[in-house]
């Protein structure tokens, strides 16, 4: 996917007439839509997919970037959506996207001997019992935590050896652990990947591209035949005409709804309420916490859960659950939401986090179900239990869920949006590997060749590897012919020049924000948020993306803006106050006015 497929992608949708429709165009380019998209296709159906700003530049790129089943959830007794996604974890680690989802363990720290052993042991038995027999149904799936077909179970640790498996918490306070396996994810990647996995099967995708109106049938005005669509990059305006929309907004849910003017004449029509809770985490530096090997902590706060979560050089740290009442276009965590976190994690760490240690935050709003009656105060009690509902003929939506179960909610809204046009077109996507996961194993296998023959650091390429899988055969082509791209860019934490000239040559990138919040995660990696690197890689991709002089400096005036607002809402006492200064940045970041 680069500038030039996405215009293909317009074209080719914007040819379509009420005589030729798509079979199924899908609003939203989060990990639901993307994986919509990828669902429909791999049933044999012609498919576009809009989405207004960059692929996962919402919520989906905004999570813990866990797969995991939900211990909290096994305390609302939610065994239904543990085991569903338990299910979707192990396929993920194992068949679908191997190379994207990796198993982290995460010690469960005790501070009171027998009734944390016996209540916190007591539900993790049960969530290893679901995965082995998640497992089982999933036709036997062979585990990469261990040869043995499931994860390993969990296990329980004395204080020595909570101490040596985890150094950095406090040991007057834990007196012993649980430790117990979950699997971590680069949230925005994937749904990249589900985005170019859709395509590569022939389905239209662009990006940059906003619903305007939801075109009704001549003939009785009620059924829903397509959109108009704003290219934000030109202006241009499109008719795409298609025989099902599935709207898959997430936290966007209302302002669709609005537009597509779904309800019954009556106004009693179906509607989705969906309620969006703030989640924000901060970034620190890896030697900040001691710990031995690649391992999380968790456990629970007041009001939501604390992860402590290692990424690479640095450590997330999260989360909160606050509702959220401003515009879902411009969530960022404020001086309050940081306090908390550093409060929580503090509250179990051995040495204090201060706000210099700081390196990077973001907020996320999880799309959360709202019942009519519910009060708005507990978020954190709404359910993650997907629905997909008839919002008008031609017209479904699908609101809920979690990130781990996007696949069964994809299914689940093409499932019930053809149900009566193609009702024998099945699902492939339970089986078929994501672009990159098909010969993984044989690329991973060749790391120490790849290291030696391309002069990297082993720990280089087996990020590569993760990023990319058997993919990374095309980054490496990059480097053969262009020999100088093999070198890491100034100021950005190790990545290559021939990543960022690969994700505007192939994955879809159209702004200087997207390769360095999105297709690169520098934004919350660096101190600077990626703005020494911001015009080494804007040189490097200018020609591949199309950018003029003027264009190019634009690009760096405008993530330049966008850094500074970010920070000045770190710094802001309220939800309102952070809010009005991503908004100020927002057009800057969506498109360049022409004149």
């Amino acid at each position: 996917m680069n500038s030039t497929t996405r215009q293909q992608a317009l074209d080719a949708m914007a040819g379509t007439t009420p005589e030729n429709p798509l079979d199924v165009l899908v609003v939203g380019g989060g990990v639901v839509g993307a994986a919509a998209a990828f669902d429909a296709s791999t049933r044999g159906l012609q498919v576009g997919l809009v989405e207004a700003r960059d692929l996962a530049q919402g919520t989906s790129s905004r999570s813990s970037k866990l797969v995991h089943g939900g211990l909290r959830y096994l305390q609302m007794l939610d065994f239904k959506l543990v085991a569903e996604a338990l299910r979707e974890r192990n396929l993920l680690m194992t068949r679908t996207a191997p190379h994207l989802v990796k198993g982290l363990p995460f010690v469960f720290p005790f501070e009171h001997r027998l009734a944390d052993r016996a209540f916190i042991g007591s539900g993790v038995t049960l969530y290893d019992g679901l995965s082995t027999a998640a497992s089982a149904l999933g036709n036997g799936l062979k585990s990469v935590f261990s040869g043995a077909g499931r994860a390993p179970l969990h296990r329980h640790m004395s204080r020595k050896g909570l101490q040596k498996r985890f150094a950095g918490l406090d040991h007057d306070k834990f007196i012993g652990a649980l430790e117990y396996f979950d699997a971590q994810v680069d949230d925005a990647r994937l749904v990249m990947t589900l985005a170019r996995s859709a395509a590569s099967l022939g389905a239209h995708v662009a990006v940059r591209t906003e619903v305007t109106e939801y075109l009704r049938s001549d003939r009785d005005g009620e059924e829903i035949v397509g959109v108009v669509v704003r290219d934000r990059e030109t202006g241009a305006e499109h008719r795409v005409y298609a025989r099902e929309t599935i709207m898959a907004a997430g936290v966007w849910t209302g302002d669709q709804e609005k537009l597509a003017h779904a309800e019954a004449q009556d106004g009693t029509g179906p509607a989705l309420k969906v309620l969006a809770s703030k989640g924000i985490h901060i970034t620190v530096p890896k030697d900040r916490i001691p710990a031995q090997g690649h391992v999380g902590v968790i456990t629970q706060t007041d009001k939501s859960v604390l992860f402590i979560i290692p990424m690479g050089e640095y450590w997330s740290v999260g989360t909160t659950d606050t509702a959220w009442h401003e515009a879902v276009d411009v969530p960022a965590p404020n001086a309050s939401d940081i306090d908390y976190v550093l409060e929580h994690a503090n509250a179990v760490l051995e040495t204090d986090l201060t706000h210099d240690d700081v390196i990077g935050t973001w907020a996320g709003l999880r799309p959360l179900l709202q019942p009519v009656d519910a009060d708005e105060a507990s978020s954190s009690k709404v359910s993650r239990e997907h629905t997909v509902m008839r919002m008008a003929p031609g017209l479904s939506a699908v609101a809920g869920g979690k990130l781990t179960t996007y696949r069964s909610m994809a299914q689940d809204a093409v499932d019930f949006a053809i149900a009566e046009r193609h009702r024998d077109r099945s699902s492939l996507t339970e089986h078929l590997p994501l672009l990159g996961a098909q010969g993984y194993g044989e690329w991973a296998e060749r790391a120490d060749d790849i290291a030696a023959g391309y002069n990297l650091a082993p720990k280089t390429v087996q990020r590569l590897l993760g990023r990319y899988g058997s993919l990374l055969s095309e980054v490496l082509e990059l480097i053969d012919q262009r020999p100088e791209l093999g070198e890491p860019v100034p100021g950005a934490a190790g990545y290559l020049g021939a990543e960022y000239v690969y994700a505007a040559r192939c994955e879809g990138a159209v702004h200087l924000e997207d390769l360095l919040e999105r297709r690169t995660r520098l934004f919350h990696e660096v101190r600077d948020r990626g703005l020494e690197a911001s015009e080494h890689v804007a040189a490097l991709v200018a020609a591949e993306i199309g950018w003029d002089e003027a264009q190019t400096e634009y690009e760096l005036r405008a993530y330049a803006s966008y850094v500074e607002a970010h920070r000045a809402a770190e710094r802001a006492a309220t939800d309102a106050e952070a809010a009005e200064l991503m908004r100020a940045v927002l057009p800057a970041q969506q498109v360049l006015e022409t004149s």
